[in-house]
């Protein structure tokens, strides 16, 4: 007769032991016990996440035509019919409430975002990577002008991605709110790269090195979003890049200004001045020397995890702790435990006194 396949049960159960690296902790989901509207608590004051929410607020359709007057004076795209044999991506809206150091709102910011996801590979997408400023490039930059009493300055640049040339052929849905009357059925192709495309960031970065190069600056061979320039005399200046924000110091003002001043002819950018904010780090600049904290950091992510009103040690850690499996314990929610010691990580950039308590758990 025919051979007959085994049903799983008749198979043999494989054992699976568990690593013994993880037989010290145990995390899970939220527990019975807990009410799940504390972890929902977080989103009761939030940015919109629809269309339809924001334009029924005055501050939102503001935000919306600047970035659709921005995208269109960049050139990004033009209104064409859809070739035959090609698909077009979808785009959304996506807002946000900048907020400043201090925690006052700075502005309302609208993006228009391509739905990235949607693409595929080899037809409207090629590269995708792009590198970025470390934090200890960034604390080493800081430091180096601190040492020789450099300035710090810092540039902002506006819808950064819109900026890098595509090399690929990627054709757009219009916009939610924005369909243009009477051609409601043509698509927009993109000359630039837009916000969501997988090889935005890696576009930008591109336009922004060939820049550099251009200028007479050197790419650090270790950190390639690091770049200097020496002029004859020995002067010099530094940049570092994060995406869209850079901060730049040297030795002398007059290349500053230069600096700036071909920025702003090539880029659509907005000089902050003095560098006060950068990636969450807040500088403060003096003649005592140069001071950096992430106090709006640390106040936020107490709020997040409902420690705001906790006790302060001057300690860390308690001398020799260790930590050890309760198996009597209450169970945690796994993603909460996460996202805890993600922000602890984080917060290393400016507390390396907590580094070594961090690593613990």
């Amino acid at each position: 007769g025919s051979p007959t396949m085994a049903s799983d049960d008749e198979r043999p159960q494989r054992v699976r032991k568990r690593h013994a690296w993880m037989t010290d902790y145990e995390v899970t989901r939220i527990h019975q016990s807990e009410d799940p509207l504390i972890h929902f608590a977080l989103f009761s004051d939030c940015d919109p996440t629809t269309f339809e929410e924001a334009i029924k607020e005055s501050k939102w359709q503001k935000a919306m035509v600047e970035e659709i007057a921005t995208i269109e004076r960049n050139n990004t795209w033009e209104l064409i019919n859809l070739p035959k044999g090609h698909k077009t991506i979808g785009v959304k809206w996506v807002y946000k409430t900048k907020l400043k150091e201090n925690g006052d709102v700075d502005k309302y910011k609208a993006r228009l975002v391509a739905k990235g996801y949607k693409q595929e590979f080899g037809v409207d997408y090629k590269e995708v990577f792009a590198p970025v400023a470390r934090h200890d490039t960034v604390r080493l930059v800081i430091a180096l002008a601190t040492q020789h009493s450099w300035p710090i300055f810092q540039l902002d640049v506006k819808l950064a991605f819109l900026h890098g040339d595509l090399e690929e052929q990627v054709f757009i849905e219009q916009p939610p709110g924005y369909i243009n009357f009477g051609n409601e059925h043509k698509v927009y192709r993109l000359k630039m790269a837009l916000y969501g495309l997988k090889q935005a960031s890696k576009a930008w970065y591109s336009r922004l090195e060939a820049y550099f190069l251009k200028e007479g600056f050197q790419k650090c061979p270790y950190e390639h979003t690091l770049f200097i320039k020496i002029s004859n005399g020995g002067k010099i200046l530094i940049v570092c890049v994060y995406v869209d924000d850079l901060f730049f110091t040297g030795s002398d003002a007059a290349m500053f200004e230069k600096f700036k001043k071909s920025m702003m002819i090539e880029f659509d950018m907005t000089d902050l001045g003095m560098l006060h904010y950068f990636l969450g780090i807040e500088v403060m600049q003096s003649a005592a020397g140069t001071f950096i904290s992430q106090k709006k950091y640390v106040l936020e992510i107490l709020d997040r995890f409902q420690m705001k009103n906790g006790n302060s040690v001057s300690t860390p850690t308690e001398v020799g702790l260790k930590l050890v499996r309760d198996p009597e314990g209450r169970k945690i929610d796994n993603t909460l435990y996460k996202q805890i010691v993600g922000s602890l990580m984080y917060l290393t950039a400016t507390r390396p006194d907590i580094t070594h308590l961090v690593s613990l758990i």
